[in-house]
């Protein structure tokens, strides 16, 4: 099987290597398999060499023995330099692939940057990242996706993609060079951070995506309805005295989109939804068999608005955190199948900027590397959904839904790129934010007790990522 070369990189020679691993070829022996594009889900070992998967199944035990193996020759390709990773007890999947997260390059990088950015999400288990356009220039140009793409290939440690500018700067008056973005690797269209307020500009926008065959990515906020809004507005906004947030900001933008979606013919995804409401328009969208889709972060999978309460800042959110009954409602959206992607809204700041007075401090919150557990946290121990289908919205969904899965990316096929993630789904850790990867440390998170780790992060057939507790099996 031969996939077509990935935007953005070289696949035989991925960005992102550790120059001290790499090796040659990897035996990951006796983990349980899960591949949610073919449905297997069985204890294999998983043979790779030459930065593509030669191999999944059982491999002779003559040739497990030992550290090194030499020689070996799998579906007619001679393999040697083994080296054996044992993975009994651990989830073998493809590589996570996270649509959303801000890496704050160019222009913000006292935030985040392209290496910081990606080693983060190489220590959460991600071997694959779409970044979002409200950089500093804002990601609207071909040159500053190629810029992006080439800055990625030189220090990244996970594969990075664009989602480029759906309007000139993110200002919503006149389209920006979708065509020439799409062209030069994007994979996506979105002015995250800013919704498209105008109808007839989102009109636009929509009907390019659909002629090019993208995603659009929508921010769904209404701005007339936002202004000053710090927090949702309810019991504890009031408590405080702070300007809340309504649910219908959003609910009527994606009411809205859906309608000029629907003309347009086009994939339509609303980003970190927040309300129940939202759940419900998507879920009769999508009755309607309309391509439509939605994404659930983790902390609006857990958290409420009462994580505000004494105001702080870390729990400062756009959209905001709301309430019990809409946290269960994304969570039922999940489990029915109407939220189909996951994506964690990856949002660094500085903690200068995050001890500013609540009206003042930034949106936002970092969630890559404690992502995995936290999902399986809200959907696996709570018991809306298993593994397989946790594996499957972190992988093939949102490969699917930026055009990846045509290159492979999201399943694990022999003959396709070898990006794998190994898991730990029973280890208990703590959040710490000291010991972040990424420059953000701004999370409501730090302390919490978590449960399953990514262990290993392969990237391309490199080891991007290794665990001390993996070296310690």
């Amino acid at each position: 099987m031969t996939t077509p070369p990935l935007p953005g990189t070289n696949q035989t020679d991925p960005p992102n290597a550790h120059p001290t691993d790499g090796s040659t070829s990897l035996l990951i022996r006796g983990g349980r398999v899960i591949d949610p594009e073919s449905g297997r889900d069985e204890t294999a070992d998983v043979l790779i060499a030459c930065g593509r998967i030669r191999a999944i199944g059982r491999i002779g035990e003559a040739q497990l023995a030992g550290a090194e193996v030499s020689g070996v020759e799998v579906s007619g390709v001679q393999v040697s330099g083994v080296e054996v990773i044992d993975a009994e007890g651990l989830l073998v999947t493809p590589g996570l692939i996270d649509p959303h997260v801000h890496l704050r390059d160019p222009g913000q990088t006292a935030k985040e940057d392209i290496a910081t950015g990606t080693a983060a999400a190489a220590a959460g288990g991600f071997t694959t990242v779409c970044c979002m356009p409200n950089t500093q220039p804002a990601i609207d140009t071909p040159e500053t996706v190629e810029l992006i793409h080439a800055r990625a290939r030189d220090r990244g440690r996970c594969r990075v993609f664009c989602v480029a500018c759906g309007t000139a700067g993110r200002a919503g008056a006149e389209l920006a060079e979708i065509r020439a973005c799409v062209k030069a690797g994007a994979v996506g269209i979105s002015d995250d951070g800013d919704v498209i307020a105008d109808a007839g500009m989102m009109l636009a926008v929509l009907r390019e995506c659909a002629d090019l065959g993208v995603v659009f990515m929508q921010h769904a906020q209404d701005p007339t309805l936002t202004r000053g809004s710090v927090m949702h507005e309810g019991a504890v906004s009031a408590r405080l005295g702070l300007v809340g947030w309504p649910r219908i900001a959003e609910e009527i933008i994606v009411e809205r989109d859906i309608r000029l979606a629907r003309s347009a013919a086009a994939c339509y995804h609303v980003q970190h939804i927040s309300s129940g409401g939202t759940v419900d328009l998507i879920r009769r969208a999508r009755a309607e068999g309309l391509p439509v889709s939605g994404e659930a972060s983790p902390h609006h999978l857990l958290l409420t608005d009462e994580a505000c309460d004494g105001f702080n800042t870390l729990a400062k959110m756009n959209p905001p955190l709301r309430e019990a009954s809409d946290v269960r409602t994304l969570v039922e959206g999940v489990a029915d199948g109407t939220i189909t992607v996951l994506a964690t809204d990856h949002a660094p700041h500085t903690l200068d900027e995050k001890a500013r007075p609540f009206d003042e401090a930034p949106f936002g919150i970092v969630g890559i590397e404690t992502a995995l557990p936290l999902y399986a946290e809200a959907l696996v121990q709570s018991n809306a959904i298993g593994w397989p289908r946790l594996i499957e919205l972190l992988t093939l969904e949102p490969a699917r839904l930026c055009g990846l899965d045509a290159s492979g990316l999201g399943t694990l096929r022999e003959g396709g790129p070898a990006d794998l993630t190994l898991i730990a789904p029973d280890l208990a850790w703590a959040c710490e934010p000291e010991a972040f990867v990424s420059k953000g440390r701004n999370t409501p998170f730090a302390g919490r007790a978590l449960k399953g780790r990514a262990l290993c992060t392969i990237v391309g057939g490199r080891v991007t990522h290794r665990a001390e507790a993996l070296a310690a099996r």
